[in-house]
């Protein structure tokens, strides 16, 4: 009898979900993704690199059943719910429940579950309810991704724009960065191993750099000179409850605390701002930045 090493993947067509998919089918590793559509760009690419395509909506439990059979281990994602006033912790909750109960009543025992390292009363809802489910559960908590720096920034903040980065942490501050790499390479160690990995929590960075010096190691890697510029609380106010109190949050002291030199015993390839300069981030970046100039 044959026994499925197939994981499903959910969040495939965003950026943690999509490097997951991407390590695991290079890995040989057989992988379905569960889509809303089968028929976009993204979705077209994973079924070319040989991933199996599986429709399925958080929203409508019914239909993850038929994307669950038959696989051994599930790398989660739910969808964070944004309603106009801000996060919907109600919505958020109730879909990862779904999944996890859909899982469990598949008789799936390995979750990968990837939240954020600054938390959510959703996320952590999720989270408790997983260990309370799922036999072989492990939670990675990545911090601020490196890619960040790619494209025009969100809600008025992060990516860079007429050669300044702008973002809310203090400048000459250490800030935690990873590169989603590294959530993918570390993910596949946990699906290789789910025994050991098992009831473990990992907040993931591979480096902490301050705002001034990941701006200096992107001019000097680019060519391009970029500056750090700190918003102030006016304009965190101006962007929003979300950046608001997030800058209020750091302000207090709430703090990353990945600590990186444990997460490079387990993983010695995990890479630093400058590795991913050099890899792949400072070609991405100077292309975004003479596209957009």
């Amino acid at each position: 009898m044959t026994v499925s090493t197939t994981v499903l993947v959910t969040g495939a067509t965003g950026k943690q979900g999509g490097a997951v998919a991407r390590r695991l089918l290079a890995d040989g590793r057989p992988v379905r993704v569960l889509v809303r559509k089968e028929a976009t760009a993204s979705t077209a690419a994973f079924a070319a690199a040989g991933a199996e395509l599986a429709l399925g909506d958080f929203d409508d439990p019914a239909s993850l059943p038929p994307a669950l059979k038959d696989v051994v281990a599930v790398f989660a994602m739910p969808p964070t719910a944004i309603s106009p006033s801000g996060p919907d912790t109600e919505l958020e909750v109730t879909r990862g429940r779904a999944l996890i109960d859909a899982t469990a009543a598949a008789g799936v025992e390995q979750v990968v579950f990837s939240t954020v390292a600054s938390g959510s009363a959703a996320k952590e809802r999720i989270e408790r309810h997983l260990f309370d489910t799922i036999a072989l559960p492990t939670i990675l908590r990545p911090v601020r991704f490196m890619t960040n720096y790619i494209g025009p920034g969100l809600l008025g903040i992060d990516g860079i724009s007429g050669g300044v980065h702008r973002h809310l942490f203090p400048p000459h501050e250490p800030m935690q960065v990873v590169a989603l790499e590294d959530i993918a390479d570390l993910t596949a160690l946990a699906l290789a191993a789910p025994e050991r990995f098992a009831g473990r929590t990992l907040e993931l960075a591979g480096d902490q750099p301050t705002p001034v010096e990941a701006a200096a190691a992107i001019s000097e890697a680019t060519g391009i000179p970029v500056r750090y510029e700190q918003i102030t609380d006016d304009e965190a106010e101006a962007l929003g409850p979300v950046i608001a109190q997030a800058r209020k949050r750091w302000q207090a002291g709430h703090r990353w605390h990945a600590d990186i030199e444990a997460l490079r015993v387990i993983h010695p390839g995990l890479r630093t701002f400058t590795d991913w300069l050099n890899e792949s981030g400072a070609a991405a970046i100077r292309a975004h930045l003479l596209t957009a100039g």
